[in-house]
């Protein structure tokens, strides 16, 4: 398939060292929107004086550019180059501003830059699409302020409402309908945030975790963004005294907890990728050293992309802890706490970005993606892709995290080229 952009006659070469400068300089910009106390990384919470600053920067980049910036209601900002064909829903790009404490530069501020350097460009390119295009710097997705994730996509969606939101506190005890205010926004001061006239959403994101630096690769394009589901585990035993109670006589919790995480483990390997099960906190009572432990709790996460797969896991896992918790006469106690379905992204859209890979020469895998994203809140309303970059060691949410200039201007390099496709050409979408 021969590439359907000429790009003014620019040499991939000469597309990939532009882009690298201008993704790079406008992260070195946005990282500088940090809580002044940090030490280290870069802490940007919803609704904080870092966070307006940054979505303000952001605002007098969008509009240097000849986009046209507006807030919603929430708090997002888009910014939009307005198509020919004024009456046909939008092509969206983009990602969230915030971040978590002391994270990294990358993780959500990419997918903005990177989608404010394709469109300017495009725009200066080619001129005005046919299909309105936007870029949009979410105002929230990480959940590191108040205890709700996703709250601008799921505003856009209608998933997220104020109403249910707004009594909401922060450690500091502020409220979240305060901490709205004190930036400006609230609900009836600025354009409502539901939409009904977006067709697609793509985001372009780092990967946050090594699988594409493992197999040498540029690009990974998203077939599904994992459901989750995540339990807590009670186990009761008999606490008693570690030196006079003989080994086939206790009813040891958190031997049993040690044995049923084990099995956790040695079954997600027996299964595979991409399915994976993490055993994350553990609680021990009574938590001293020449003690049986008489209770213990932990916690179970198990992800994969196909929901089948992830039931079957999750009804296997259930009935071996309560076997191996009658086999060592513990009570047992399993609660499901959260629940996700996994999210789909549009086969068309992947197709498209795997030609785009193979057009332009870029070494590309298909992949599941195991964090949350805000593509999985946007796939209810539009078309959805979502498209990876590597990270180096596979860090993020840290200081650390890494993508090299060059593998950011790839992916700014393929987000382009489907933008062109989707906002300038006359295929359907």
């Amino acid at each position: 398939m021969e590439q359907d952009i000429r790009f003014a006659d620019l040499s991939k070469e000469e597309l990939l060292t532009a882009w690298e400068v201008e993704v790079a300089e406008l992260l070195d910009e946005l990282a500088v929107f940090t809580k002044e106390e940090e030490t280290a990384g870069v802490t940007r919470l919803l609704y904080t004086k870092e966070w307006l600053a940054a979505q303000q920067a952001l605002r007098l980049r969008m509009e240097n550019a000849g986009l046209v910036a507006v807030f919603d209601e929430a708090g997002n900002l888009f910014g939009k180059i307005q198509g020919i064909n004024e009456s046909e829903p939008s092509i969206l790009t983009g990602s969230h501003i915030d971040t978590v404490v002391q994270g990294g530069k990358y993780d959500g501020a990419y997918g903005i830059a990177a989608g404010l350097a394709a469109l300017s460009f495009l725009y200066r390119i080619f001129g005005k699409p046919k299909r309105s295009l936007e870029l949009v710097s979410l105002s929230e997705e990480e959940g590191s302020r108040f205890p709700m994730a996703y709250w601008g996509s799921g505003s856009i969606v209608g998933q997220r409402r104020l109403e249910e939101a707004a009594e909401l506190r922060d450690v500091d005890d502020m409220r979240f309908d305060d901490a709205m205010k004190t930036c400006g926004f609230g609900f009836g001061d600025y354009s409502p945030a539901r939409r009904d006239n977006i067709a697609v959403f793509l985001e372009l994101h780092i990967e946050q975790g090594g699988v594409l630096e493992k197999d040498g690769l540029s690009v990974g394009i998203v077939e599904a963004i994992a459901g989750q589901r995540r339990f807590s585990i009670q186990l009761e035993g008999a606490a008693n005294h570690a030196g006079t109670t003989p080994m086939g006589m206790r009813r040891d919790a958190l031997e049993g907890a040690a044995a049923m995480i084990y099995l956790l483990h040695a079954e997600a390997l027996k299964r595979g990728d991409p399915l994976v099960a993490t055993a994350g906190r553990l609680l021990a009572q009574p938590n001293v050293p020449n003690v049986v432990a008489g209770k213990v709790e932990f916690t179970v996460d198990v992800r994969h992309g196909d929901e089948a797969a992830l039931d079957a896991f999750c009804k296997w896992m259930a009935a071996a802890f309560e076997e191996a918790a009658e086999q060592r006469g513990l009570a047992i106690q399993q609660y499901e706490w959260f629940r996700e379905k996994p999210a789909r992204m549009d086969a068309g859209l992947r197709r498209q970005m795997a030609e785009i890979c193979e057009a332009w020469g870029i070494s590309h895998r298909r992949m599941i993606s195991g964090a949350g994203h805000d593509a999985q809140m946007l796939q209810r309303l539009c078309k959805t892709a979502l498209l990876f970059v590597p990270s180096r060691h596979g860090i993020s949410h840290s200081p650390e995290e890494f993508t090299s200039s060059r593998e950011l201007a790839v992916g700014v390099l393929v987000l382009a080229q489907l933008l062109y496709r989707l906002g300038y050409q006359e295929e359907a979408i």
